[in-house]
């Protein structure tokens, strides 16, 4: 290859001094020289061409401003690990050295070498763009394999931290043995790398070495009959020849990587041709054995003879090697900078000018040139953006593959996956993982070393995935929620004791029952206000507690709904206010029964305190009383709306907190209270023949009221904090509905089913006389009716 980009360099040279806009009137001269690949070998031409203008002497100065070296420019070399050594010294002198294949990283380092060039991407590209292939393909596991000098050990570096930022783990990471250096110790580290790669069950191997090592590797591979790789493979030994054309090659797996794309040269195959015929001319050799001799100091190495038996078949297959153009460029890049340094113009180049390297390499900083179709720039770190094609070797026969384009790369990597022949049965796409890919909603556990290599937990309610490498699951916000499995969390919906829900439309069918009822007996008992037995319960006073006791009923129509603000404010005092009223009128008749049960000779002239227009100033006081309680509850400890985001799953339950259990207890006192002594005057009093007990009814009210609280209290703290209101419209309606049941709906079966016991004797004698004056009238009509 070394000869066929001799050519191209010495092609673009003849066209950049035939032309007649780029460098007019100027003609370039060059010099060329063989490396050997070797650094000893390298150096002598280089300092060669430091040396002054005219001589073969290297002057030492402080300042070389006014220095004039021997050329202006260098183009080469080829290899990273050469241009590493020439760049330190070139670099010294400011001299531009362009490469057209050294792709080291470190030499986009303008501190270390301030003057190089290269027409070919660094190798940092490159690398991305396998990174980000074996990312698209899902390949976290893999083998990394690289040659033992600076192009192998500075892309095995790169690759690793490409890789690590991509979650891939490299199974395996190994440095092949260049083959000049090569003996028993050498094979067997290959060996001990391809035993390597089979026991850690890779299917993906990045070889990115240098063409020799490669070859040797895959010899070997040959040799042994490896498993079949998917080989993600270098720029440099991608469309190697001598690595083509390896007996048994197409056995060794899958083979694809990216090459530069350049701007093809149709014409060079036919300048090769001709300079080729030109060299087998042997008048042509005659002239150039009639050149004076050079000094043997000009020539490195053994002299060879001017004119080998060189064919055109023996370089065909090299003519279309992606770095032609690369040469071909960098040539290029040169001229233009002397254009621009020596103040060209369409006319010509002044004669006078003359440039010096320093003022060349200032030129081409960023300098933007034209190569055939191309237009290439120097970046800040004199390297140049071009786009990579992903090339996949097919094979259509046994002899020779073909290079297919399947993809591109320039900054993003695009795909055409239904291109790619896969050397596995039936076209299937090669898996390389440690692990199975967790499911949806699942991550990864970490087991050993590499985080490639886990086991898959599930993600519980409440937590998410949040990517493909978490290895915990995420908790979901406050406000959100999520199920088993998930992979994102959703927003809570807002819940509240509905109106649609079952259990309040149950209850709304009982409310409706006790409202019924209630004012059913209210409408009896306005039927019959002047009955005895109406008046017996205390007429208006009556009335009055079923109107209360309707209010109570009708106060549960508050806790169903979306709670606000106010509604959680007034809940307590529209039911209590109430309920006071009720149990105010049970009171006076409970005490009205005491009275006369347990103070029959007094009780004429203290019933006269429990009747009449006096009794409603008693009722105002208990609901002043109630009243107050309930603005201090509001003032002090008002309840207030609260959103709950973890008592439920899905939603955020809106519900009314109390805040002082305490406050809660003192709103129910006065009820109790009232409850209470209603339940003391009556319990003990004991029924008469004849007459009905009044007592007997305010008694079980009182043990209904007692029962529905107290069991409230356990209840309302352990049943789920959505149905609480729920509890609380149950407790009241229960309440109200045992309050009814007990007292008032016996009057009204009486007054309905039992006319003939709504009797003056039959419900009043008892509060009228007591129990003392009722003996002594027992006693008088029995002596009456004997003296008749």
């Amino acid at each position: 290859m070394g000869l066929l980009w001799a050519l191209a360099m010495k092609m673009a040279i003849e066209e950049i001094n035939r032309s007649s806009t780029l460098l007019p009137g100027v003609y370039l001269g060059y010099d060329l020289y063989d490396t050997c690949t070797l650094p000893l070998v390298t150096m002598k031409p280089s300092l060669l061409f430091m040396s002054q203008m005219g001589s073969r002497d290297i002057g030492a100065y402080c300042n070389y401003t006014q220095y004039w070296p021997r050329v202006v420019a260098v183009i080469g070399p080829h290899s990273s690990e050469l241009a590493l050594i020439t760049g330190k010294l070139f670099g010294f002198f400011l001299m531009p050295q362009v490469s057209y294949g050294a792709g080291s990283d470190r030499l986009s380092s303008r501190e270390s070498y301030p003057s190089f060039f290269r027409t070919v991407p660094s190798d940092r590209v490159q690398l991305r763009a396998i990174a980000e292939l074996l990312s698209l393909f899902g390949w976290n596991w893999v083998a990394a394999v690289g040659s033992d000098d600076e192009y192998g050990r500075q892309g095995l570096s790169l690759f690793s931290s490409f890789a690590n930022n991509r979650s891939i783990c490299i199974a395996h990471e190994g440095t092949l043995p260049l083959p000049k250096s090569q003996d028993s110790r050498d094979l067997g580290k290959v060996e001990y790398i391809l035993r390597q790669i089979n026991q850690s069950a890779v299917q993906v191997v990045v070889l990115f070495s240098s063409e020799a090592a490669a070859r040797s590797l895959f010899r070997y591979c040959i040799v042994t009959k490896v498993t079949p790789k998917v080989w993600v493979a270098s720029e440099s030994w991608l469309v190697s020849e001598q690595i083509i054309s390896l007996p048994g090659i197409e056995e060794v797996g899958t083979i694809l990587g990216f090459l530069v794309r350049g701007s093809p040269l149709p014409e060079f195959g036919d300048y090769v041709a001709q300079s080729l015929s030109q060299a087998a001319n042997q008048t042509y050799c005659d002239t150039l054995g009639e050149a004076p001799p050079q000094s043997d100091d000009d020539v490195v190495g053994p002299q060879c003879p001017q004119c080998d038996d060189i064919s055109h078949k023996d370089v065909s297959i090299g003519l279309q090697h992606h770095q032609t153009f690369s040469v071909y460029a960098a040539v290029y890049s040169v001229a233009h900078a002397l254009h621009l340094a020596l103040g060209c113009n369409a006319s010509g180049c002044p004669s006078q000018n003359r440039t010096r390297p320093w003022e060349l390499v200032s030129k081409m900083y960023d300098l933007r040139f034209p190569a055939r179709s191309l237009t290439l720039q120097f970046d800040g770190s004199g390297n140049v953006d071009m786009t990579y094609d992903l090339k996949l070797w097919v094979w259509h026969n046994k002899s020779q593959p073909e290079f297919i384009t399947v993809g591109s790369f320039q900054g993003e990597l695009k795909l055409n996956r239904s291109q790619i022949r896969w050397h596995s049965q039936g076209n299937k796409e090669p898996v390389s993982r440690c692990s199975r890919e967790c499911e949806e909603g699942q991550v990864r556990r970490v087991k050993g070393f590499h985080s490639c290599c886990y086991d898959c937990l599930d993600c519980k309610a409440g937590t998410y995935r949040q990517n493909r490498d978490n290895l915990s699951c995420t908790a979901c916000e406050y406000h959100q929620w999520s199920p088993d499995l998930s992979n994102q969390c959703f927003p809570r919906t807002i819940k509240f004791l509905a109106w649609r829900d079952p259990v309040v439309i149950a209850l709304l069918l009982l409310l409706l029952l006790a409202v019924i009822l209630s004012l059913a007996a209210l409408v009896l008992f306005c039927y019959h206000w002047g009955s005895p037995l109406v008046q017996a319960l205390g007429g208006n006073l009556s009335c009055f507690g079923l109107g209360c006791l309707t209010l109570v009923c009708l106060s549960v129509l508050q806790f169903p709904g979306q709670p606000s603000k106010i509604s959680c404010l007034v809940q307590q005092p529209f039911f209590h206010l109430p309920l006071t009223g009720c149990l105010s009128t049970l009171f006076l008749k409970s005490a009205e029964v005491f009275l006369a049960s347990e103070f029959p000779g007094q009780a004429r002239q203290l019933r006269k305190w429990l009747r009449g227009p006096q009794v409603w100033l008693l009722v105002a006081l208990l609901l002043l009383a109630e009243g107050t309680v309930c603005i201090w509850y509001l003032l002090a400890f008002p309840q207030v709306m609260v959103t709950d985001w973890q008592t439920l799953p899905r939603e955020a339950l809106v519900h009314c907190r109390v805040r002082s259990w305490f406050s809660f207890v003192m709103v129910h006192i006065v009820n109790v209270a009232l409850a209470f002594l209603c339940f003391l005057g009556t319990f003990m009093v004991q029924s008469q023949a004849g007459r009905y007990n009044l007592a007997r009814g305010i008694t079980f009210a009182m043990l209904v009221y007692f029962i529905t609280w107290i069991s409230f209290i356990p209840l309302f703290a352990n049943v789920n904090k959505i149905y609480q209101p729920a509890m609380q419209m149950a407790a009241i309606l229960l309440c109200a509905i045992g309050i009814l049941a007990t007292f008032y709906l016996p009057k009204c079966y009486l007054l309905l089913r039992e006319p003939h016991l709504n009797t003056q004797e039959f419900f009043q004698s008892f509060l009228e006389l007591g129990s003392w004056d009722r003996g002594e009238d027992q006693e008088g009509k029995a002596a009456k009716k004997g003296s008749q």
